[in-house]
């Protein structure tokens, strides 16, 4: 009896941490990857990519990623960022994410409700229509590391994806679209 006490104890513990929901999906409280603050931050999630192949089928999924542009530089992609928002009124979910110049890393903040993630950065996993900047490499692993992408939609239907690609393409010539596999799977 203890055992299954204890089994059951731990599963309880891993429902309530990651949330499942009603779709089946599995969310957390901040959808994360912990990568610690140091010169290896982006190497880091490189091997988070390389984990995440390993991973079983059910904590993957293939969604369709549309990009608005490319680039070393956040600043720069950060006001194209707010020029698409007024543009095609789409609408900005930074995660309470922001450059971190002292990290060189889109990050949290050091003080985030999320002690395990404050201070680091986390990708966007789950399909949206909102505007953010991630790094290009969790979603196309031939990326450079450090290349940030100015992702406009995470979609789960292609022609969806592409609909969007088409519209964004005739004012934004360099918008692509990545077919990606991306862990959803808990994170904590």
């Amino acid at each position: 009896m203890h055992k299954f006490t204890s089994i059951y104890i731990a599963f309880v513990i891993i429902l309530t941490a990651c949330g499942v929901t009603p779709t089946g999906k599995i969310e957390t409280k901040a959808d994360t990857i912990n990568i610690s603050a140091s010169n290896h931050l982006l190497p880091q999630l490189d091997s988070v990519n390389r984990e995440t192949e390993e991973m079983s089928n059910d904590d993957m999924a293939t969604y369709f990623v549309i990009v608005a542009d490319t680039s070393l530089n956040y600043f720069a992609l950060h006001k194209k960022m707010f020029s698409l928002n007024r543009k095609f009124k789409l609408p900005i979910d930074t995660m309470g994410r922001f450059y971190n110049t002292s990290k060189n890393l889109i990050a949290l903040p050091d003080n985030a409700d999320d002690e395990i993630y404050a201070g680091n950065y986390f990708p966007r996993r789950f399909p949206s229509e909102d505007l953010s900047i991630e790094y290009l490499n969790f979603y196309q692993k031939q990326a450079s590391l450090k290349t940030m992408a100015l992702v406009t939609g995470i979609y789960e239907n292609e022609k969806s994806a592409d609909s969007s690609l088409v519209a964004l393409q005739k004012t934004e010539k360099k918008t692509f679209k990545i077919k990606a596999d991306i862990y959803i799977g808990c994170m904590h």
